[in-house]
C-alpha cells in the first residue's frame, strides 16, 4: 500500500505554507521552489484544497494562498482527501461487500488490510498542520536516527 504523489506532496505544500506564512499570503512559486514540486503540479493542487475550504487565495502584488483555518484545526487527513486521495490497502471498493476476486468473494485477508487502512486514517486525523510544523509527530525514524549518530560519535 502507498500514498500517492499527489497526497504526500499536498501535505509538504501545506506544511510550508503554515511554516511560511507568518499571516502573509505565500506565492505557490516559493512553495514549488522549497519544496522541489513542478509549480503547474501545485497549481493543480492548491485549486483541490480552495474547493476543499483549506486555503484561500489573494490575488495581486504581494498575492498568494493562506490557510483558510488554524493549523491546529486542519487534520492530514483533511489534506489527503481534499485531493481526491483516499487511502486504500485493499482492491476491493470500500464499503461494498463484493471482494476483488473474479468470483466476486473476498480473500481471506480483506479484513486485515481493510482494517489497516482504517487505523491509517484514524492515525491521520489525529495529527493537525500545527503537529507537523511544530515538530510534535516523532516517530521510530527519530529514535533510530538518534541512535545512529550517538553510536557514529562514540
Amino acid at each position: 500500500m502507498k500514498l500517492s504523489t499527489k497526497g504526500r506532496y499536498a501535505v509538504m505544500a501545506m506544511v510550508d505554507l503554515a511554516s511560511h506564512s507568518a499571516g502573509r499570503p505565500v506565492a505557490l512559486a516559493d512553495i514549488a521552489d522549497r519544496q522541489e514540486i513542478s509549480l503547474s503540479y501545485l497549481e493543480q493542487l492548491f485549486a483541490k484544497l480552495r474547493r476543499g475550504g483549506l486555503v484561500r487565495s489573494v490575488r495581486g502584488p504581494g498575492g498568494g494562498y493562506l490557510l483558510s483555518r488554524e493549523m491546529g484545526e486542519t487534520r492530514i487527513s483533511d489534506i489527503i482527501l481534499a485531493v481526491d486521495e483516499p487511502i486504500r490497502a485493499t482492491r476491493c471498493s470500500p464499503g461494498v461487500s463484493r471482494g476483488c476476486h473474479s468470483d466476486k468473494s473476498r480473500c481471506l485477508t480483506h479484513d486485515l488490510w481493510e482494517e489497516l487502512g482504517n487505523q491509517i486514517h484514524l492515525y491521520l486525523s489525529a495529527v493537525s498542520l500545527a503537529d507537523v510544523c511544530e515538530r510534535r509527530i516523532l516517530g521510530t525514524s527519530g529514535v533510530v536516527h538518534h541512535r545512529a549518530v550517538a553510536a557514529a560519535a562514540e
